[in-house]
Order: structure tokens, then sequence, then C-alpha cells
């Protein structure tokens, strides 16, 4: 069964997640800012949502989480839970 470990941040609005997409582009700390801006209680451990198989999220995470390229900011990517900014770590 595949598995993977990603990240994400959670935010309200897909400007907000437009905004810390570029402060990562410029370098940011993935870590700090979900600490600082995602809404998901996943924030507490900088956004890690440790590892997981296809279906425990929602679909169009899933999509990004199992399908896009690795160690790569993905989104924003819009949920019903908001617009997330996703980085897979590892998938196996």
């Amino acid at each position: 069964m595949a598995k993977a470990c990603a990240r994400h941040i959670l935010v309200k609005t897909r400007e907000e997640a437009e905004k810390l997409k570029q402060q990562l582009n410029k370098g940011a700390d993935f870590a700090t800012l979900a600490k600082k801006h995602s809404t998901c209680p996943s924030a507490k451990k900088g956004g890690d949502l440790g590892e997981f198989a296809p279906g425990q999220m929602v679909k169009a995470f899933d999509q990004v989480v199992f399908k896009k390229p690795l160690l790569t900011v993905h989104g924003p990517i819009k949920t019903q839970f908001g617009f997330h900014l996703i980085e897979t770590i590892y998938r196996t």
C-alpha cells in the first residue's frame, strides 16, 4: 500500500496562501510559517501531517501528495477546509 508523508499550511483565503507561497519561494522556513499562520491543528508541528495512505485525506489533497513532485510546495489547493500549501516529503 502506498504511503506518503506531507506537511501543509492551511489558511482561509487564496490571497493569504499566495502571500505565504511568495515568502517560501524567497527562502522562508515552512515550519515557522505553518506555526504562525496555519489554522490546522498540525500547525503546532510545523504543518507536519505524518504518514498517511491514499484516501485518508480529501481528494484534492491526495491528488497533490500522491501525484505531484516531491519536496516542492504546491498550491494554493482549495478544499472545503480552505486553501492549502502542500509539500510532500516522501512517498513509498
